[in-house]
């Protein structure tokens, strides 16, 4: 698969979803999708998928989701995936050969820039991929241009960093040791981006929405999809999540305390199912 070019308003998270982000997370595709994989299903389930509906999954990653779409719409139901991380990609590919679904395919895009075929779509999905858009609004409208009229948008997305403990935790540890890089701006590309909900319901009424509803989701995660303490350390601390980002640009030498320290922290947490820590969303749905 020929990588996309960084190039475009959002050419920096095409860089950073190729070069940094795109590699972990396919190294640690598994154990993200044992963990991630029910929230996800729980916005299909509301998204009332339906059999032969014609989907769009924005940020689908290695495919988890798409793959899943396509088993719920069944064989006469087209499936596309799309993001921007070629390593990923190549990923979902591989996955979806392997379950035999003919109805799924993937497209190396940017789904804020990228032409979809015009309101040819039921619905456009998406299990945290939204969230990274230099220009959400332009995004959206793209998006819903894609929708045939009536068609529906459903995501999930996360509520604000210090409502989900699975990552504040190991952060709160971290910067006992280390210098936290200051926190993005609110509306900067970046998984806390859809946090607040007014922000959301603005982008999503300007790019053509209606009917836009939340609905609040609070779940015990198992963190690092039941792996061991130690190999949910590392999941933590060299995978994904700001703990890990910060890690990246500390003394190497204080990573060793780091990885002590919220390992002492987990501990307590720490069940015959795995590590066990409160999340936040938000399941969003609107219609065009």
């Amino acid at each position: 698969m020929v990588p996309l070019e960084a190039s475009g308003p959002n050419a920096e998270q095409i860089r950073y979803w190729n070069e940094t982000a795109g590699p972990k997370w396919t190294a640690f595709q598994q154990v993200l999708d044992e963990q991630l994989g029910a929230l996800g299903r729980r916005a299909m389930d509301r998204a009332g998928v339906a059999r032969r509906e014609r989907v769009i999954d924005v940020g689908c990653g290695c495919g988890d989701t798409t793959i899943e779409l396509g088993r719920r719409v069944g064989p006469q139901g087209p499936v596309v995936g799309v993001d921007v991380s070629t390593p990923m990609l190549e990923r979902a590919a591989t996955q979806a050969r392997a379950a035999q679904l003919a109805n799924v395919r993937f497209e190396n895009a940017d789904a804020q820039t990228h032409r979809f075929p015009p309101g040819q779509c039921d619905l456009v999905f998406s299990r945290f991929g939204v969230m990274f858009f230099a220009d959400p609004v332009t995004a959206f409208m793209n998006l819903c241009v894609a929708l045939r009229p009536g068609g529906r948008v459903a995501f999930i997305c996360w509520q604000p960093l210090r409502e989900n403990p699975w990552l504040s935790l190991p952060l709160q540890v971290a910067a006992r040791y280390i210098t936290l890089p200051p926190p993005p701006a609110p509306d900067a590309p970046g998984p806390f981006s859809f946090a607040d909900p007014e922000r959301v319901r603005t982008i999503l009424v300007r790019a053509g929405f209606v009917e836009i509803a939340f609905e609040e989701l609070r779940e015990m995660l198992t963190v690092g999809g039941g792996a061991s303490l130690d190999q949910t350390v590392q999941f933590l601390l060299q995978g994904v999540g700001p703990t890990s980002a910060a890690l990246r640009e500390a003394d190497p030498a204080v990573r060793p305390r780091v990885a002590a320290a919220v390992r002492d922290a987990l501990a307590p947490f720490h069940t015959a199912a795995g590590v066990r820590l409160g999340s936040a969303a938000w399941i969003v749905t609107a219609r065009r």
